[in-house]
């Protein structure tokens, strides 16, 4: 939410999987009514994803060093995520921080992947992914007090039963492998385990029953098998794992 100044209406930013920009804005726009928003993309804006360095210190002295970012604010999902940063495109972004060193998007997809966190319609597909078996309550995605919303009752129910069976999972993959999205994970004895959602490299994320957490998984594919592991993150409530 950004207040340009105290007379003006608040702009709001929406971070949104590019991918699917035009049905998103059809779908605000169905509800917006008779309001006077409005609703357009932001082509001069770039957004950054600023990943944590090792060094201690690097989180208390981020925000002093980012005067030209247009925002920067902790990503709101997980610590490990570090912040998210939205500048005018073209901007230098060594000086809105210092030391810094601009990484390629592959770096981002395998840090994040690592981490387990899903982001976009290929680790989240709609229709099909829920919000619990998504983690999304871990990672501020979810609000129990706010309301009704499609999904409310079956996610409120989930949530106070406490089963849930299935989770996103972080997994690893041997790094020549190439497992095609959506395909089947098997235990050794050939029981079903869940399936592959996404990957970059040997990282990856999938849907998995918790059941074979622990368990030897493969992916069975034309003429060989995929061997990977999947582990729970350390960033996750210690009542989760």
């Amino acid at each position: 939410r950004l207040h340009r100044s105290a007379a003006e209406e608040p702009h709001i930013l929406l971070e949104c999987d590019g991918s699917v920009l035009d049905s998103i804005q059809k779908h605000l726009k169905l509800y917006k009514i008779r309001r006077k928003v409005t609703i357009a993309p932001c082509p001069e804006l770039s957004l950054w994803a600023v990943i944590p360095g090792e060094q201690p210190g690097d989180a208390s002295s981020l925000p002093k060093c980012a005067d030209q970012a247009l925002l920067l604010t902790p990503d709101p999902r997980a610590e490990v995520m570090g912040w998210r940063l939205i500048a005018k495109k073209g901007a230098n972004l060594s000086e809105i921080i210092p030391g810094s060193q601009v990484g390629d998007v592959q770096d981002y997809h395998r840090h994040r992947y690592k981490q387990g966190i899903p982001e976009g319609v290929k680790d989240l597909p709609p229709g099909v992914a829920l919000p619990l078996e998504s983690n999304l309550a871990f990672m501020n995605g979810i609000s129990f007090t706010k309301g009704c919303y499609i999904g409310q009752e079956l996610t409120a129910r989930t949530h106070h039963v406490g089963v849930i069976r299935k989770r996103l999972l972080p997994v690893r993959l041997p790094p020549s492998a190439a497992v095609p999205e959506g395909a089947d994970i098997v235990t050794e004895t050939g029981k079903r385990a869940g399936r592959f959602r996404a990957g970059a490299g040997e990282l990856g994320i999938a849907l998995l029953r918790l059941a074979h957490l622990h368990e030897p998984l493969c992916v069975r594919l034309a003429g060989h098998t995929v061997r990977l592991s999947a582990s729970t993150p350390q960033w996750w409530p210690k009542a989760a794992k």
